[in-house]
């Protein structure tokens, strides 16, 4: 399907010289007296590299038309990420490469939409927050916590995230998957 180059948005999906492009970021610029443009940061799928495009603003690009699936994670295998349909129980396999750092926040069960381009997985939407346990933490000691400072520690999945010096192993907390940081400490 055709769209402007003005509806481009972070995100979407777009056919680039007959290669699945993802916009990752997009940023529309008016220098001076000349006709505005988009000048749009674009990911290729099929090779993973990141490159600059820029187009008149009026210019046609075609979006790629993306069916999106909820899908339960499974497993990992290798370089692969596991789902299933949960409408047909159909399983898919998914490039481990697609998803990048988000697959640490993957557990086993979590439902997420999948991204599908004539039914091969592209990607996937991740929940905009995940609950994720305390592996590694170091010992908290006392009077650290009026300070207001912040200590590394390690979540199940590998993440590597800063949270208050109150914070233990074994703890659950919340973390932003958009950008990996704590959010805050959950109940058990």
């Amino acid at each position: 399907m055709a769209i402007t180059a003005n509806e481009l948005r972070k995100g979407m999906v777009i056919l680039y010289n007959g290669d699945l492009c993802q916009v990752v970021d997009i940023e529309f610029v008016r220098p001076g007296n000349w006709r505005a443009m988009a000048q749009a940061k674009l990911k290729s799928l099929k090779t993973g590299s990141i490159f600059m495009q820029r187009y008149q603003t009026t210019e046609k690009v075609d979006e790629a038309t993306v069916e999106t699936k909820l899908m339960q994670y499974l497993y990992s295998s290798d370089h692969f990420l596991h789902f299933m349909d949960t409408q047909t129980y159909e399983q898919m396999e998914m490039e481990m490469d697609l998803l990048g750092d988000q697959t640490k926040f993957l557990k086993e069960q979590m439902e997420i939409y999948v991204k599908l381009y004539e039914g091969k997985a592209i990607g996937a939407e991740l929940p905009p927050s995940v609950d994720l346990e305390v592996i590694e933490a170091p010992p908290n000691v006392r009077g650290n916590s009026a300070s207001g400072t912040n200590k590394p520690v390690v979540c199940a999945g590998g993440h590597v995230v800063n949270v208050p010096m109150f914070i233990e192993a074994g703890e659950f907390i919340r973390v932003d998957t958009r950008t990996g940081e704590y959010l805050e400490r959950m109940k058990k």
